[in-house]
């Protein structure tokens, strides 16, 4: 089956009380929810969760590259 590709899309969430916006495409967006489900969080703070561990490395990617890096760790 073939899987349509779709442009990103942009949405804000909250972080340590601050907004900003990230852009994902549909699939990494299911994906994500998916994931804060799973763990039982909201999706602000499984986003958050990711931003503190993207900031612990040497070189951190943006936060966009770190959620998607973290969903393909976490399949």
């Amino acid at each position: 089956m073939a899987v349509p590709y779709r442009p990103p899309v942009k949405r804000s969430v909250t972080i340590a009380g601050h907004p900003t916006s990230i852009s994902l495409e549909p699939l990494f967006w299911d994906a994500l929810e998916e994931a804060a489900a799973r763990l039982a969080l909201p999706v602000n703070a499984l986003v958050a969760r990711i931003d503190v561990e993207r900031m612990e490395v040497d070189d951190p990617p943006n936060l966009t590259s770190a959620i998607r890096q973290w969903l393909w760790r976490e399949r």
